[in-house]
């Protein structure tokens, strides 16, 4: 009686079994629809999402990323929008499924919320541009228990420039990945076929972002959030249109700040020509360097910019400052009477008489103690001397004997028109001199054709 109980037990189980493997393999057989085998597999007593898939060691997330798009930076907060794609694979043998049925792989973007996912969370990047739906991502799972889950992100990563070089600097934008409670003795994350750099969507679109390098490494300690933590890094570097900021920044200061050097070539007293120039060109300077000011990033230290604009503004007030000093010369009035020449060149009409004295006291024997202490002193011709050569002839002065041709009468001073046109040539010279090397000290330092 007992050895037949213990036979009609086995031979039930076998026929449950037996009922089992029928059905299985009905639910696995062709023609079955992918969500007929995902209930099979999702099932609460063969599988909980709650659970790390049951792997040898630790679980390995293959991690890439593909470029889709970069948006305009935003130049006032160095940040920048970028679209790609996240994908990440692993391995669950609880989802592998038979190979009868004809499907390559299951779509199970409808049961995303009964599988298992990882918790990949996105530090260092700044904020998201849309939530994540349905749309936003694909999700399958092959016959071998592969599972590839695919999304679409949307951020406006918070970037590091250099503002001191502001804009001759090369932001770098980063954001990492990490789990959020998994630690590394649970799941790492690997860059898929150990790539290097961002795959770029052959339909990649920039509007205004310069991306010149990125890269793909594994989080240095100080850039991972926690260290017991698998993080992988994505470093984007990106550039600044510079042809901009010359067409619209530099360009425009350099015609300014020489517009203001015409002044020196104008009248003494042209009053109303070079009060114009000067104001204006310092009004329209304020005028662009301001409007441009306002989209740029607010910080607290010296930057390029400041330079130029400071720089560009000192030249163009010290030109204003050299008017009102020519004005003010000009317009002084002369000492003893001294009759101002029209058309004479107030630097090289002193020249022959400078060269007629060094002449003269480099022929005289031993020089003369008399003409050296007259320091203010002009040196002309005898007048008893009427023909082309030098006068031989010696004069009694005083019952002392000198040559004839060293008469000696007091320098006159200089008239003050005279002052004030010998100001303007020098200004002439110096002005575009300094500003010229002022322009090639600042983008050389700055290197702005680097």
């Amino acid at each position: 009686m007992g050895w037949s109980c213990v036979v009609a037990r086995a031979v039930a189980l076998f026929l449950m079994l037996s009922r089992a493997s029928a059905l299985t393999s009905d639910i696995f057989a062709a023609g079955k629809s992918d969500k007929e085998i995902l209930d099979n597999l999702l099932k609460n007593s063969r599988y909980d999402k709650r659970l790390l898939p049951p792997v040898d060691g630790v679980l390995t997330v293959n991690v890439s990323v593909l470029l889709l798009s970069l948006a305009s930076p935003d130049e006032s907060s160095l940040k920048y929008e970028v679209e790609f794609l996240l994908q990440q694979q692993w391995y669950d043998p609880r989802l592998r499924y038979s190979n009868q049925s004809h499907y390559d792989f299951l779509n199970a973007i409808h049961h995303h919320e009964d599988i298992w996912l990882p918790d990949t969370y996105f530090i260092m990047h700044g904020d998201f541009k849309d939530p994540i739906i349905p749309m936003h991502f694909a999700l399958r799972i092959y016959r071998n228990g592969t599972i590839n889950y695919l999304m679409r992100r949307h951020l406006i990563l918070s970037c590091q420039g250099r503002l001191n070089i502001f804009p001759f600097d090369d932001p770098l934008c980063s954001f990492a990945l990490e789990s959020i409670s998994y630690e590394q003795s649970a799941i790492t994350y690997v860059w898929k076929n150990d790539e290097d750099t961002l795959r770029k969507s052959p339909s990649l679109t920039t509007l205004n972002a310069y991306l010149i390098q990125n890269q793909t490494i594994p989080c240095p300690i100080k850039a991972s959030w926690r260290g017991n933590y698998s993080c992988l890094k994505v470093d984007l570097i990106f550039t600044r249109d510079r042809s901009f900021y010359f067409t619209t920044v530099f360009i425009p200061g350099i015609i300014l700040v020489t517009s203001s050097f015409i002044t020196f070539w104008l009248e003494w007293n042209a009053v109303p020509a070079r009060v114009m120039i000067g104001v204006t060109t310092m009004l329209n300077f304020f005028t662009t360097s301001n409007g441009f000011r306002s989209t740029l990033p607010v910080v607290s230290n010296l930057t390029a910019m400041n330079v130029w604009d400071g720089v560009c503004m000192c030249f163009i007030y010290a030109s204003l400052l050299e008017f009102v000093c020519v004005n003010y010369v000009g317009r002084k009035r002369p000492l003893h009477n001294v009759v101002y020449r029209p058309g004479e060149n107030p630097v090289t009409q002193r020249l022959p008489a400078v060269l007629s004295r060094i002449g003269i006291i480099l022929a005289s024997p031993l020089g003369d103690k008399k003409r050296e202490s007259t320091g203010a002193a002009e040196l002309v011709s005898c007048t008893a001397c009427t023909g082309p050569g030098a006068c031989t002839h010696t004069a009694n002065n005083g019952g002392v004997a000198e040559p004839c041709f060293v008469q000696v009468r007091k320098k006159e001073p200089p008239h003050p028109i005279r002052v004030a046109k010998t100001i303007d040539v020098i200004a002439r010279i110096t002005f575009p001199t300094a500003y010229a090397v002022f322009l090639i000290f600042f983008f050389i330092h700055y290197k702005a054709f680097s």
